[in-house]
């Protein structure tokens, strides 16, 4: 597995998680309220039913099992190995077919380069070194007229203040130092980046979380959390 882009003491604090990520009063609470949205967003623009989808930084699942259910041909990508563990285990429980793989998404596009119909990269990127060097593997992972999806932190005051003061130190929804602010990544940024690697932008969308209610909105604002989604265009005959 190559691991250059990869940080050891995220991976760690994945793995830590990894014993609570299917409870949905746990630590990872926000993820289970913020994946019913995300799997709307998605179903919304790309066909899953048939598709192979590929979704990187799974994490323990939440998201590959919501796409395999809705008929998907998932592959699940993590450098998280106790993550990956209890994701396999909650497949027995959920009856689905989901294939988990412990890579880095840079070493498997290297193998697997234009197969994928669907790309998920949700909550991941702000977590590497080098989100660049993501983004292009991610595209390359692509067929062409195939879709690509990112969600992540806007580098902002109001996103500091939420997701880091408000989420970690205030309300401790989340362990201290699950974000870093200086690697939240502007809409710009993350565009530019997605344009380099070949794909068109079609949608930049705000992403709402209310921690109180537990409820999630998509649209408006790009302060806080946002959404991405971009395609490969199909080649000109």
């Amino acid at each position: 597995m190559n691991t250059s882009n990869l940080d050891p003491a995220e991976r760690d604090r994945f793995n830590e998680l990894a014993s609570s990520w299917w409870d949905p009063q746990g630590e990872s609470k926000p993820l289970h309220d913020l994946n019913p949205a995300r799997l709307r967003y998605i179903r919304d623009r790309a066909t899953l039913a048939g598709a192979a989808v590929v979704d990187v930084g799974c994490g323990g699942g939440l998201l590959s099992e919501g796409m395999a259910a809705m008929g998907a041909r998932v592959t699940g990508l993590d450098v998280a190995r106790r993550a990956l563990d209890v994701a396999r285990l909650h497949l027995h429980e959920s009856q689905l077919e989901v294939d988990y793989v412990e890579t880095t998404v840079e070493a498997y596009a290297d193998d697997h380069a234009g197969t994928f119909d669907v790309v998920t990269c949700l909550e991941m990127i702000e977590h590497v070194p080098d989100p660049v060097s993501v983004v292009a593997a991610c595209a390359r992972l692509l067929k062409p007229g195939g879709q690509a999806f990112f969600s992540t932190l806007n580098r902002t005051p109001v996103a500091f203040a939420l997701a880091i003061v408000g989420a970690e130190h205030v309300m401790r929804m989340l362990p201290r130092g699950t974000h870093r602010y200086d690697r939240f990544i502007r809409p710009s940024e993350l565009s530019a980046w997605l344009r380099r690697a070949g794909l068109e932008v079609h949608e930049v969308t705000g992403l709402h979380y209310n921690p109180l209610s537990g409820t999630v909105r998509t649209g408006g604002r790009l302060d806080v959390n946002y959404l991405v989604h971009a395609s490969r265009p199909v080649a000109a005959p």
